[in-house]
């Protein structure tokens, strides 16, 4: 039997409450509650006197002053950014004018690989292309302080430069957006790739970290079996789709219409996006057809 998909909904603090949540972690969730952020990003410190801060969040004063505040006896080392979305990078410039601190981790923004002319993408916005890190982290680089190490594990697919980072010496991760305990993760072409996605997820579950730490929502606890019930809904949706194709819908809001039945409707174009990479992907693997490059406003039938 595989394993049930279950949602903590929880809100994990309140915005600027800053909250020791294990030895070496303290959490801190920004002021920018939404439909996909849950209650808002949740910015990390790790260790103590001389700290990491992971996804330092929006450009939002309160959230960076927040920050500030709580390490302001101590010494700020790295900023870690999992990836460029516009909740979870552009406070790094305002962190690091202040601190002096190192910008570290994924690549600046890129799209995936070109894939549509002519449509516009309604995540773009939420792209924050004036990231530019000190250092770029890839599979395996990995910074250090008093008591912790921060390791980059190559996680693509909700964007194509995200990136993990794992704590070894509390068997952690800090999954960012490619998983969270309270939904599933919004894969939005050309930023994200289902297929890469879901390589993701399988590399993710042969790991042995114990908890993850998420970019909105409380930890994923069990990540193992939380990340097999990952990999079995999204090949449920993929059913689903097919399913939808062989009864006669050919276009993505009909699609979107029969399977998502009573979305909230802040969540529609986003559900149209995730559809889209899932025929994306399906179109790669020969198991639907299009009319030339899939597209949003395309039609697509059982190949």
């Amino acid at each position: 039997m595989a394993d049930e998909l279950t949602f903590d909904t929880r809100p994990p603090a309140q915005a600027g409450e800053c909250l020791q949540v294990s030895p070496l972690v303290r959490r801190i969730v920004a002021d920018n509650p939404g439909p996909v952020t849950f209650t808002g990003t949740c910015s990390y410190i790790v260790g103590s006197g001389k700290v990491a801060i992971i996804d330092p969040g929006p450009d939002s004063p309160e959230h960076i002053a927040a920050l500030l505040d709580t390490v302001r006896t101590e010494t700020v080392t790295h900023i870690l950014v999992t990836h460029t979305h516009r909740d979870h990078s552009p406070a790094a410039r305002a962190i690091q004018a202040a601190t002096g601190a190192l910008v570290v981790g994924c690549s600046p923004h890129r799209s995936a690989r070109p894939l549509f002319t002519g449509e516009v993408n309604s995540l773009e916005a939420s792209s924050d292309k004036s990231y530019a890190p000190d250092r770029e982290l890839t599979e395996g680089d990995a910074v250090q302080g008093p008591g912790w190490t921060l390791e980059a594990v190559a996680t693509p697919g909700h964007m194509a430069n995200h990136l993990a980072f794992a704590l070894p010496e509390e068997r952690a991760l800090f999954s960012g957006d490619h998983v969270m305990a309270w939904s599933t993760t919004v894969v939005a072409p050309p930023d994200g790739s289902m297929s890469a996605f879901m390589a993701s997820l399988d590399k993710l579950k042969t790991r042995e970290e114990t908890v993850y730490w998420p970019g909105h929502g409380g930890p994923v606890q069990d990540p193992q079996r939380f990340v097999r019930a990952l990999i079995h809904h999204r090949r449920l949706r993929e059913a689903s789709i097919l399913n939808r194709l062989k009864s006669g819908d050919r276009t993505i809001p009909e699609i979107v219409s029969a399977i998502y039945q009573g979305l909230n409707p802040a969540l529609v174009n986003a559900a149209g996006l995730s559809v889209f990479a899932h025929l994306e992907d399906l179109v790669a693997r020969d198991l639907v057809a299009t009319d030339g490059v899939p597209s949003l406003d395309g039609e697509y039938h059982p190949a």
